[in-house]
């Protein structure tokens, strides 16, 4: 058994421990005190040094001692806002918050393999710098981290990532290469009309009126405007408009995203999408502004890095339990932003629950996640990090 592997299981209970912790008390965005408090401290008691270089975003150092190149290992640390619904006894003691994309997961996998890489630490040849990411959800933090100076001091050369999966027989390696995720840009549409009472709608421009409009001029981009082709989405997932029945608002919003992969296709998307919206309005007597809320590029997987990850994981869950992606996905996730900066892959580490008729996709309140899987995602991480190193001195 490989040695990294033997030495997650026999910590098992801690990378349990720490998952139910974090579990228990989600944050989220780059609102995360507690969260970093109790992984700055855990670390510490390891030994490292941990230094926040952004707002909630954590790096701690292992390695450093033999000279080399330096590979980050990331993990992300954001809840979603929403309540939780599993019925677990470790369940989301914050009404608001709930991990239901598994990032708890990540986290305690992340500490698991801070303490296998410590351990032995004298064995690194080169550096690996251990990632605590903020703000994954709404797209914000590996930006953050970037701009902060996390790919220097000293500069990285290659970035690895783990994303749990609550589908999948434990063990299972998801991946793909070149563009394996899809780009996010999320929209917030401003609708102003003129208020006024609903039996004398003659009175007001409706915004509501205006915006159902919006709504379905905005499929025909899909529709009639975009190569079918290429793989794209545009998504409404919120209209928001007035709360009485009897009375004509005077404004509202609506709120999506566009994903894609090809990002002169997803310029054009974005630009029509503002002439539909304000051309779409003034055509009923109102008016329309677009708010950009968020951006994060396509993930990108390099080929080589790919083979290198596959070949170093095998050695932890065996070739036969790495399946390769039949098609990209529409997903987005901004580790997007470390890919694109330096040779990057993002394995997905299946982690369905016994009873697979509880598989549920991540984001849904009754989302449930092996934790079997925590020692093998902890000895990936290790495993993968240091035999890298090793063979790209």
């Amino acid at each position: 058994m490989n040695e990294f592997l033997k030495r997650a299981k026999e910590i098992e209970p801690e990378l349990i421990e720490n998952r139910r912790h974090f579990h228990m008390y989600p944050e989220v965005r780059d609102e995360l005190p507690e969260t970093v408090k109790y992984v700055k401290e855990h670390l510490e008691a390891m030994g490292y040094q941990p230094q926040e270089i952004c707002k909630c975003g954590l790096v701690a150092i292992a390695g450093g001692k033999k000279p080399g190149k330096c590979i980050i290992i990331r993990g992300d640390m954001d809840a979603l806002p929403m309540p939780e619904e599993t019925g677990l006894p470790f369940a989301s003691k914050n009404p608001n918050a709930m991990h239901s994309c598994g990032h708890d997961t990540h986290m305690a996998m992340m500490l698991g393999a801070a303490k296998l890489l410590k351990e032995r630490e004298d064995e690194i040849e080169g550096t690996i710098k251990l990632v605590f990411q903020p703000n994954e959800e709404t797209f914000g933090g590996a930006k953050a981290m970037i701009d902060a100076g996390v790919l220097e001091n000293p500069h990285v050369d290659a970035a690895f990532a783990i994303h749990i999966g609550p589908t999948g027989e434990v063990g299972e390696i998801h991946y793909g290469t070149e563009y394996v995720m899809a780009s996010a840009d999320g929209f917030e549409i401003h609708v102003k009309g003129k208020g006024s009472h609903g039996a004398a709608p003659h009175r007001g421009v409706d915004p509501i009126n205006i915006g159902v409009h919006i709504h379905l001029a905005l499929q025909e981009l899909i529709a009639r405007e975009a190569d079918p082709a290429e793989q794209c989405v545009l998504t409404v997932g919120a209209m928001q408009f007035g709360d009485a029945t009897n009375i004509i608002p005077d404004e509202g919003v609506l709120k999506g995203t566009i994903r894609g992969f090809n990002g002169e296709l997803t310029d054009m998307l974005k630009r029509r999408l503002e002439e539909v919206s304000v051309q779409t309005a003034a055509m009923f007597g109102g008016s329309a502004s677009v708010n950009w809320l968020f951006s994060s590029p396509a993930t990108y997987c390099d080929a080589a890095f790919t083979a290198d990850m596959l070949k170093y994981s095998a050695d932890i869950v065996g070739a036969e339990k790495q399946l390769r992606n039949k098609q990209r996905g529409s997903g987005s996730e901004d580790f997007a932003y470390f890919s694109q900066a330096v040779p990057g892959q993002i394995f997905w580490l299946s982690a369905g629950v016994e009873d697979k008729s509880k598989w549920i996709s991540n984001h849904n309140p009754k989302v449930l996640f092996n934790e079997d899987a925590l020692h093998i995602g902890a000895a990936i991480y290790a495993h993968c990090a240091t035999s890298w190193l090793k063979e790209h001195k």
